[in-house]
């Protein structure tokens, strides 16, 4: 699965540096929203929604916001009805972007992301331009500095649903069919293996690009204006990172 930790290293960056400006919590009102869309509103249920409920509280992410999350995605707030979406689009140097959330205003949203990718050397595509490239997958990733012993690790992945394990540049990036995610991460918990630096239901891009540094850049500025949008809930992409990318954009944290 080549290039899944190079995808691995462009999340946890981003991570940071959510981190450092406070997006933490519109990061996971986005989720939350998400998750309650396609699975509903019960955790007893939805268990999506149950992982990015306890991600919340760990965060100390106040009841009432994770609670208007849920009722914005189910379309229980009051007076406000909520339609998804789903864009498509070329980053510069034609990295493809898949963007999904949900809307009270589709008008409004469609042209605020036209405007974002066209003062960003970007262009807002056709429907199906670049949806075929991305599949759903669960993604685990792990320090390997936090693990003992690897191949224990890696028979209880494979025992559990993964479809594949891969170990790169200090990241352990566990792959498994959505379906099978809160089994193998249940089961990960459970043998020991609970610090994860990356835990969630995705999709990955079965093509990648690796641009120079510069132009890498300019698609990262463009890919933190798109999470920026309220509207929009995730964000995919097929921006990959070469070893020497990967290693200034490291530097320069």
């Amino acid at each position: 699965m080549a290039g899944h930790s190079k995808w691995a290293n462009i999340k946890h960056k981003k991570a940071r540096e959510d981190a450092k400006r406070g997006k933490i919590f519109s990061r996971l009102s986005k989720k939350i929203s998400s998750a309650a869309r396609r699975g509903g509103g019960d955790i007893d249920t939805n268990h999506e929604l149950r992982l990015w409920v306890d991600k919340a509280k760990a965060a100390n992410m106040p009841k009432d916001n994770i609670e208007r999350a849920i009722l914005k995605a189910t379309g229980q707030l009051e007076g406000v009805t909520y339609t998804d979406f789903t864009y498509e689009g070329y980053g510069p140097g034609g990295v493809a972007f898949l963007l999904e959330g949900s809307t009270d205003n589709k008008n409004r949203t469609v042209a605020n992301i036209r405007h974002l990718f066209d003062k960003n050397e970007g262009n807002l595509g056709e429907s199906g331009c670049v949806a075929w490239m991305f599949h759903s997958r669960g993604i685990i990733s792990i320090s390997d500095d936090t693990v003992d012993d690897l191949e224990n690790l890696m028979d209880v992945a494979l025992e559990n649903g993964a479809i594949d394990f891969e170990t790169e540049d200090g990241v352990v990036t566990i792959t498994t069919e959505p379906t099978d995610f809160v089994p193998l991460r249940d089961a990960l918990t459970a043998a020991g293996y609970d610090d994860f630096m990356t835990d969630e239901v995705t999709k990955i891009a079965e093509t990648t690009l690796a641009p120079d540094l510069n132009m890498v850049r300019r698609n990262m500025k463009l890919l933190e204006l798109l999470e920026d949008d309220d509207d929009i809930e995730s964000v995919y992409h097929n921006l990959d990172l070469s070893d020497e990318v990967a290693a200034a954009l490291a530097g320069e944290e």
